[in-house]
């Protein structure tokens, strides 16, 4: 009888579909294995299939990023000639006029400077004295020379001590000359180590356009500019002590006896400071600062200005800057107004972010600047979401800014 074709698989060798089927349950235990791992790290199966990452919200703006102060531009009485420049103290420039970037001869307004950098080295508090200086022989015998050139000086006696507070009265109201190059020496040794310290000082300031060969301003070749002269008075009427010695009519010194200040515009349309000066060279100038009513509600507001070159014989000079100086205050408070840019509840910016509705931001209250006709202010929109401001700053001086809280 024939054999049966039977297949026999190899002795103790497995099917085919038995290594089959254990491959398959191996899969499948890895598969539950890392699918157990994930959840356990990520809290559960579900997150295996977490919801897409959203992009933060941000703030987009909808407002322009400028203002321009409505009305026509004011027309000022500008002196004819030389350079004139006016500024509101926290506000900007109000306007100039005159070849400006032109350094020219500003003769006893240099002695802002010099008081300035005294103060600066030896500083009083409003109403000390400060120190003694004492007159040296030579210095004594030097002020008839002086007065024979004439010279603006005060009568010195050689051994003479004066107190710094005294001679600062000489040099700011008498406008004496011969004081400048006393307190010259006294604080910095000689005349010359003390003219790098002004024009070291003055370059400090920001006083790009100015050079100072003397410490009176006697010397032509002393020369500036308004706005640079502008930027001094800034920083001179913030040293309380030198805002005292200015605002003073008269005042009684050693030797000299009363002194009366030449700028006789003090105490008229709230006039404060600061400086005259005057010679055949620079022509009638003046530093001054006066606190006027300016805006809604007459708040008073320190104003600043300089009047250099201007025209006319020895004895009308400083009368004339004094004159175009004066028309120049009275007019400046006038131009000066209130503007609404944006009424309460007016929207200036949405926080967007995908897979939402935009959400408005508002002004909470009116948005109001102070300034003038043809004045530009920028705007802008900052910060996050929950604390995003509106911010107004004005083209004219950086610092004066109004910032609103969105809502």
């Amino acid at each position: 009888m024939g054999k049966v074709g039977v297949r026999r698989r190899a002795s103790g060798g497995p099917s085919a579909r038995a290594v089959t089927s254990r491959r398959r349950r191996r899969t499948r235990l890895r598969f539950w294995l890392v699918l157990g791992l994930v959840a356990a790290a990520g809290g559960g199966v579900g997150a295996v299939f977490a919801a897409p990452v959203l992009a933060p919200a941000r703030v987009v703006p909808e407002v322009p990023d400028s203002y321009l102060f409505p009305g026509t531009p004011p027309v000022l009485p500008w002196p004819a000639s030389g350079q004139a420049v006016l500024a509101f103290d926290g506000l900007g420039q109000l306007g100039a006029s005159g070849p400006v970037t032109k350094a020219v001869p500003i003769a006893s307004v240099a002695k802002v400077l010099t008081a300035y950098q005294v103060l600066a080295d030896h500083p009083l508090a409003p109403g000390e004295t400060g120190p003694a200086l004492t007159v040296s022989r030579e210095q004594a015998a030097s002020y008839w020379g002086q007065v024979a050139k004439g010279e603006s000086v005060v009568p010195v006696r050689a051994g003479e001590r004066i107190t710094e507070r005294d001679a600062l009265d000489a040099l700011l109201l008498a406008s004496a000359d011969n004081v400048a190059q006393i307190l010259a020496r006294w604080d910095a040794g000689s005349v010359p180590a003390f003219l790098v310290r002004l024009n070291r000082s003055a370059a400090e300031l920001g006083i790009t356009h100015s050079t100072y060969t003397d410490p009176s301003g006697l010397d032509a070749a002393t020369v500036s500019t308004a706005p640079d002269q502008l930027l001094l008075a800034k920083a001179a009427m913030r040293i309380p002590a030198f805002a005292q010695l200015v605002a003073q009519k008269q005042a009684v010194i050693p030797v000299a006896g009363p002194i009366r200040n030449f700028n006789s515009l003090l105490g008229r349309d709230g006039v404060v400071g600061i400086k005259t000066g005057s010679t055949m060279a620079a022509g009638g100038c003046l530093m001054f600062a006066a606190d006027t009513p300016a805006g809604p509600g007459g708040v008073t507001r320190r104003l600043f200005g300089v009047v250099l070159g201007q025209p006319g014989t020895s004895t009308t000079i400083l009368p004339h800057a004094l004159a175009a100086a004066g028309r120049l205050v009275r007019a400046a408070g006038s131009v000066v107004s209130a503007a609404t840019v944006l009424p309460a509840g007016r929207g200036v910016a949405v926080v967007r972010q995908a897979m939402h509705a935009d959400r408005a931001l508002a002004v909470p209250a009116d948005v109001t600047v102070l300034g003038w006709p043809g004045l530009r202010y920028s705007l802008k929109v900052s910060g996050p979401p929950s604390a995003a401001v509106l911010t107004l700053r004005s083209e004219a001086e950086p610092d004066y800014r109004v910032v609103s809280r969105l809502r």
